[in-house]
């Protein structure tokens, strides 16, 4: 199976905070422009297109005119207390308590990787078993560095583990593309 993930364009919110599971919305420039590579790139084309259902995934599907299949399996992970603050004001003992225990801390009393892990796994194996050949699917950073690392083979916990100690390096926008 071929898939092509999309991470979502850059939300309307101030640098420096943490948003994870927050339903932010996405400025109409930043949609344009998204919305505009993808299509000069044939994006979606005849693909099917999943999304999280967070409105700046939502907005990226509609506006590219499709109707995708919303699947909460899909969304960024719950960083619960932490959501909507800004991450110089989260307690460092909690950061760093988080950094220890990769898997199994829930950052703000939210998810913890292992959980968020277990839900795109089961979305993953779920399309590859409807046996599309290719499928579009418009996310978050964690969720598709959680597919890269599935992707990569091994078990959930050991793909977890590996999205969870990688570096966050993907853009706004930014078109990853995963074959078998």
């Amino acid at each position: 199976m071929r898939l092509v993930l999309v991470r979502h364009p850059q939300p309307d919110i101030a640098p420096g905070i943490c948003y994870g599971r927050t339903d932010v919305v996405v400025s109409a420039a930043a949609l344009s422009l998204v919305a505009g590579k993808l299509r000069q790139a044939g994006l979606p084309g005849t693909l099917p297109v999943y999304a999280s259902p967070l409105t700046r995934c939502t907005a990226l599907a509609g506006r590219l005119a499709v109707l995708p299949t919303l699947d909460a399996r899909l969304a960024e992970m719950d960083f619960g207390a932490w959501e909507m603050q800004s991450w110089e004001a989260i307690p460092r003992a909690e950061v760093d308590a988080w950094a220890a225990d990769l898997l199994h801390y829930r950052p703000g009393g939210g998810e913890n990787v292992l959980e968020v892990a277990d839900r795109v796994a089961a979305f993953r194996d779920e399309l590859q078993a409807s046996h599309h050949p290719e499928a579009l699917l418009i996310c978050h950073a964690g969720t598709i560095r959680l597919l890269r690392a599935l992707h990569a083979g091994g078990s959930v916990e050991q793909a977890a583990q590996r999205a969870a100690a990688s570096a966050h390096r993907i853009g706004y926008g930014e078109v990853i593309v995963l074959k078998d």
